[in-house]
């Protein structure tokens, strides 16, 4: 990995602890426009990494809430219906 990758994934999942001590699911939103004040590349990069941290944290939740459900005879939570067809 390069550099540009490993210090952005670092500092997304350090964001994602202190947005998870705090309770501010914003926080990484204004940590990005620190970072595209002094480098728009790095902010993007940082985006991309904050986006898959959320999606896998998002999607870890509904396997875990289905995975639960199966195992107690209950029926599976539904999975959202994204209209726009996601990226």
């Amino acid at each position: 990995m390069g550099i540009l990758q490993d210090l952005t994934e670092a500092l997304a999942r350090d964001t994602m602890l202190a947005m998870d001590e705090f309770d501010d699911d914003r926080l990484h939103e204004r940590v990005a426009k620190v970072l595209l004040d002094m480098s728009p590349t790095t902010q993007e990069a940082y985006m991309t990494a904050m986006r898959a941290l959320l999606a896998e944290r998002k999607g870890r939740a509904y396997l875990e809430a289905t995975v639960k459900a199966k195992r107690e005879g209950k029926a599976a939570p539904k999975a959202p219906h994204v209209s726009d067809g996601g990226h």
